[in-house]
């Protein structure tokens, strides 16, 4: 706006110069050739140090204003460099972010694993409710553990190695509800060694101590055994008669009669 003020003043001088010389010589009347030079001179001079003046402006102006453009163009690119400065703060923080929550939920599922583990080496040690031989009662992991593997000594026919581990277990877990059966399978491994008389002890424990037992009908066709082979017959006709008198619809008081036959 003040370069075009300017040049409009500019040409607004230089318009009233040429006007002056082409009126010179209608007006010679009022001015000689000498005064009208000097004039015409004068009016230069002017005309040229407005210029003079005019183009100084100008180069202050357009200084100013390059200046002013290059410290906006500055300005603008100091801008430009914050914005991408923030937006990779931000793409570095929702990294951040991203890795944390994949670290939260992995610290979580450990955790969770952790948990679950632990529980389950606790549950490993505390007591449970085991079903045996007919029976419910709670047992200790490692009463439970002892008791299975004299069982499986006995079942692979080792009966003098089962014998020995059911006397540790009842010595060890006298309150166990694994007790009666242990002292049957003991009678047993004791029968099959010819151990009659150790045999017939534990089997008249297991009957006395525990008379519902589901193994007292069998433990007491094994005292009758027991007192056959020790040759005790008539103590042996008298527990078959019990059997099947106490226990009449079991197996055990089946085979009773027919040994009672026999014995007849």
């Amino acid at each position: 706006m003040k370069l075009r003020k300017l040049f409009s003043g500019a040409g607004r001088s230089l318009a009233l110069a040429a006007a002056l010389v082409w009126m010179a010589p209608a007006g010679a009347g009022l001015f000689d050739d000498e005064e009208a030079r000097r004039a015409i001179l004068d009016l230069r001079q002017r005309i040229e140090a407005s210029s003079q003046v005019l183009e100084q402006k100008m180069l202050v102006e357009t200084k100013r204003s390059n200046e002013e453009d290059a410290q906006l163009r500055r300005s603008l690119i100091e801008l430009q460099n914050q914005l991408e400065a923030v937006k990779a703060d931000q793409a570095k923080l929702r990294g951040q972010n991203e890795q944390m929550a994949r670290d939260l939920a992995e610290l979580q599922r450990k955790q969770k694993d952790d948990a679950q583990a632990f529980g389950d080496r606790l549950r490993k040690l505390e007591p449970a409710k085991v079903t045996f031989d007919g029976r419910e009662f709670t047992a200790e992991p490692v009463e439970k553990r002892d008791f299975e593997t004299a069982m499986a000594i006995f079942r692979k026919g080792e009966f003098a190695n089962s014998e020995v581990a059911f006397v540790d277990f009842i010595n060890r877990y006298p309150q166990s509800g694994y007790r009666p059966s242990a002292m049957f399978w003991l009678g047993n491994a004791q029968y099959a060694t010819k151990d009659y008389k150790d045999a017939l002890v534990n089997f008249r424990n297991l009957v006395a101590q525990t008379p519902d037992h589901l193994r007292v009908p069998e433990a007491m066709l094994a005292i009758a055994n027991c007192q056959l082979e020790i040759k005790e017959t008539k103590g042996a006709r008298k527990t078959l008669e019990d059997l099947i008198a106490r226990h009449p619809s079991t197996e055990a008081a089946a085979a009773a009669k027919e040994r009672l036959a026999r014995l007849k």
